[in-house]
């Protein structure tokens, strides 16, 4: 297994007139798998809220999807099972998966009662899944459906970072409409996740599967992306770098010497990670001049080995005297894809700030800047929010989860 690393500029030529061109730097990271590849064994946590509102269907159903998690596991792979309602159980602690059926049995476990303290699951989950991380993929899949009544937000936030650290990955479910959308969004991002949205009982095993799918695809972990620029490159100065695919985040920038380092985390095979750069590059004589150079640390766990690293690129860009603009437009297709979250967010700041108007304003660029990126899906929900908003409606909790979500990503 390798990794595939591949960059394009939003224009690979600069006017060599101008005091300071800004660029777009798209860069697409994935692991490849070879002849000689094979697949590492998947360590699995499921982290299953069961307090009193989840009782009825709601609960049938969690029981229902995790149960067909269990059928898609390899003998080999590893499980741990946490519930939580008012404070968090191990039902299942972290061992290979020898008898699905045992297992099952454990889920079947599950009954609604209590409140909800999140942060309490997901620190059970984080030590469950420690145990069995050597060699494998490591994923706690969170479900829940209300606010973390008995816990700590911000303590959530710290332990998903924590995880990350270690290398474990967590994604979150929100189930139903009454869930914190900011809290399991950060939960995720920090924890190098994914969020999903599960509003009906019936979509809880599609949406399991989805994630699960997403699980079995990861072939290397533990991904950072290294970027060193010489004198006369400079990020922005706000927000520089963001993943735009395959969901939209926003990356924190580390400096480790005198390069650039951003975390990616798990790196999927066909499923690419793409993080755009907001470059400012200074004026320079005609010619090829590198701007920038690529590599990606990583591990690889089916063969135990840290701290790989994936071959160095370097960025040209071609300054020229009579410039005319050739933008690329797959990094316009991204660029567009992180303007649609930003715009959107910039909405829903101004609606809690009682900026109606603005906030309209703004889903109405961001339905607009969906449509000129062919999301239709995105570009529907985006303008149906502005109407609502605009004719004095309410948005219910459903409108806000799926705005949040098409703004993030392009639904299939």
């Amino acid at each position: 297994m390798r990794v595939g690393l591949q960059f394009a500029l939003s224009d690979a030529s600069v006017d060599a007139t101008q005091a300071l061109s800004q660029r777009q730097l798209s860069v697409s990271i994935s692991a490849i798998a070879d002849d000689t590849s094979s697949a590492a064994p998947l360590n699995l946590s499921l982290i299953l809220d069961h307090s009193g509102s989840m009782s009825g269907q709601p609960m049938a159903t969690v029981r229902e999807a995790a149960q067909r998690l269990v059928d898609r596991l390899s003998l080999g792979d590893r499980i741990s099972i946490i519930g939580f309602d008012h404070k968090a159980k191990v039902m299942l602690p972290n061992q290979e998966l020898e008898n699905p059926a045992s297992v099952k049995l454990q889920i079947n476990q599950l009954k609604a009662g209590g409140g909800t303290a999140i942060d309490e699951g997901i620190r059970l989950g984080i030590e469950e899944l420690a145990k069995g991380k050597q060699g494998t993929i490591s994923q706690g899949f969170l479900l829940t459906d209300g606010e973390n009544e008995h816990g700590d937000n911000d303590r959530c936030l710290k332990l998903a970072k924590l995880a990350a650290d270690y290398n474990l990955t967590i994604n979150t479910l929100g189930f139903g409409d009454s869930w914190n959308q900011d809290i399991l969004e950060a939960i995720a991002d920090a924890g190098g996740g994914t969020m999903a949205y599960i509003q009906q009982p019936d979509q809880a095993v599609e949406e399991f599967g989805r994630l699960f799918s997403r699980l079995q695809s990861v072939g290397l972990t533990n991904g950072y992306l290294m970027i060193t620029l010489p004198p006369g490159t400079r990020l922005a100065e706000l927000k520089p770098i963001a993943q735009v695919a395959p969901d939209t985040i926003e990356l924190p920038v580390l400096h480790e010497g005198n390069q650039l380092i951003v975390r990616l985390g798990d790196l999927m095979v066909d499923t690419p990670r793409v993080v755009l750069i907001n470059l400012y590059l200074s004026q320079m004589t005609v010619g090829q001049h590198a701007i920038a150079q690529l590599q990606v640390r990583y591990d690889d766990p089916a063969t135990h080995a840290e701290g790989l690293l994936s071959e160095t690129l370097s960025v040209y860009a071609d300054y020229v005297s009579n410039f005319q603009p050739i933008p690329d437009p797959q990094v316009q297709q991204h660029v567009l894809a992180l303007a649609k979250y930003r715009q959107t967010q910039i909405a829903e700041n101004k609606l809690k700030q009682g900026d109606m108007g603005g906030a309209v304003t703004m889903l109405q660029t961001a339905a607009k800047t969906a449509l000129q990126m062919g999301d239709q899906e995105a570009a529907t929900v985006l303008q149906n929010t502005a109407t609502r908003l605009q004719s004095g409606e309410e948005l219910t909790e459903h409108d806000r989860k799926k705005t949040r979500m098409v703004s993030k990503t392009t639904l299939q």
